[in-house]
């Protein structure tokens, strides 16, 4: 799979930590939305096959609770969601909010290997207390731990007239 140059082109600085949060701040609430309408999606198959009142009893038996392809559904719609911004434009849409864009030093976009590389560290980033996120404080390039790993940056665009 080859990547494309991103649009606009050229050197931008990297972006600084207050801005991502803002944009993963942003991200968060989407992927919270998506997270529930996956969630409403599965529940409404379930009802389909099982029938609402097993569904129910299923329910106060505690038999839902830690399903295992609930989960696997949910982790895949988040890297799904991701991964197709990160690779077409190498924005989400918080990202295309506060002006930030993931891409190789050269300006192209990232495949979706790097993406999976993202997502995967930016998880445990977020496990090991945000210091896969703060690691940027002390990286000259301002690259997080998920930036390293899939050699990618993020860079602040600038503003459009």
């Amino acid at each position: 799979m080859s990547t494309h140059l991103l649009r606009p082109q050229g050197q931008f600085p990297y972006a600084g930590l207050p801005r991502r949060l803002a944009a993963m701040a942003y991200d968060a609430l989407l992927s919270l939305a998506l997270l529930m309408v996956v969630t409403f999606a599965y529940l409404m198959c379930l009802k389909l096959i099982y029938g609402e009142a097993q569904l129910k009893a299923m329910s106060e038996a505690g038999a839902l609770n830690g399903d295992p392809l609930l989960s696997t559904l949910l982790l895949f719609s988040l890297f799904a969601f991701f991964a197709k911004f990160w690779t077409h434009n190498g924005q989400t849409l918080g990202m295309q909010v506060w002006g930030v864009r993931v891409q190789n030093a050269d300006g192209s976009a990232i495949d979706l290997w790097q993406a999976l590389l993202r997502f995967l560290l930016a998880i445990i980033s977020f496990l090991c207390f945000g210091l896969g996120f703060f690691w940027m404080l002390f990286d000259k390039q301002k690259r997080s731990w998920h930036d390293i790993y899939s050699g990618s940056c993020t860079v602040q665009l600038p503003k459009t007239k």
